[in-house]
């Protein structure tokens, strides 16, 4: 069942959910699909719902590119609810600011919504840079691979590059913080994910090709790098949230690193989904552990 859409950002600031900040504020810019505003004012930037201090500076040294940014937000609380509506979870709590536990408990789906995060708002920089929606960037390089008879290379590439770069910039902000309190035991966690959604973007990059001759012959084929949708990424990463690895922390010297929890004899792989704490089962409703239940869906 989902609910009502809710006019303030994902852990809303309150006397409660100040305390909370640090445990989800990786994601809170996805409040930001929430926005009607056109942003067009560096002015804008202080008042924009979800950012930190380091997103509001980069969304005034690139004004151009928060459309784009809330684009994507939209982008993620579309694509996470429809790829899994036929599950007990179904990505409500993007809808729901009041149901955070969920997100930021360090569960699997606190994993998938963070490398989903990551991946959109990268694939949706490099879409709009090959659309011509942004004058910092344009097509991405043409490679120099050789093709088989027939191909040549053309047409406008999605520009993955950059949209990696400040996808990164803008989505990790929050994580790179550095706090005087110390840092969340979730940082490395979500880093990780989202470092998992960026990798599952790049698998996304295919060679797609035009036909081109007489009366449809297709003697010739221009070809280019493009991204596959995002519902596609979305898919594959939804396959990493179903094996997802739970995982705990582990002094390496004066840091910590990720390893299983039941199966240490591994480092985890840069390709898995993990998680620290085990998920509610969405089937009944408890506000408290983050499930909005299932009843009447």
């Amino acid at each position: 069942m989902k609910s009502g859409i809710v006019p303030f950002p994902l852990c809303a600031v309150t006397l409660f959910t100040l305390a909370l900040t640090q445990h989800c504020g990786a994601i809170r810019w996805l409040a930001l699909s929430e926005t009607q505003e056109h942003i067009n004012r560096t002015q804008q930037c202080k008042t924009l719902p979800g950012l930190v201090n380091s997103q509001s500076q980069l969304c005034r040294t690139h004004l151009e590119l928060m459309q784009v940014v809330v684009q994507a937000a939209r982008e993620v609380k579309k694509t996470c609810q429809k790829t899994f509506a036929d599950m007990r979870w179904n990505c409500s709590s993007i809808d729901a600011p009041k149901y955070l536990p969920d997100l930021e408990r360090g569960t699997r789906e606190s994993a998938f919504v963070h490398a989903l995060s990551a991946a959109a708002i990268s694939h949706t920089i490099a879409r709009a840079c090959s659309n011509g929606d942004l004058r910092l960037c344009t097509c991405g390089p043409v490679p120099g691979d050789a093709l088989e008879p027939g191909h040549r290379w053309g047409g406008c590439a999605d520009n993955l590059h950059y949209g990696l770069s400040m996808g990164s910039k803008f989505s990790d902000a929050a994580m790179k913080m550095k706090k005087k309190t110390g840092l969340h035991p979730n940082k490395l966690m979500h880093l990780h994910n989202s470092e998992v959604g960026r990798q599952a973007l790049k698998d996304a990059l295919v060679m797609k090709c035009k036909c081109h001759g007489v009366s449809g012959s297709c003697s010739i084929r221009t070809c280019w790098r493009g991204l596959q949708d995002l519902k596609e990424i979305a898919l594959d990463l939804k396959t990493k949230y179903l094996s997802a690895i739970r995982v705990k922390h582990h002094p390496t010297g004066t840091r910590k690193q990720l390893v299983p929890k039941d199966i240490d004899v591994r480092p985890v792989r840069e390709n898995e989904l993990v998680y620290l704490q085990s998920s509610p089962d969405f089937c009944t409703k408890n506000e408290k552990m983050g499930s909005i239940g299932t009843q009447d869906r």
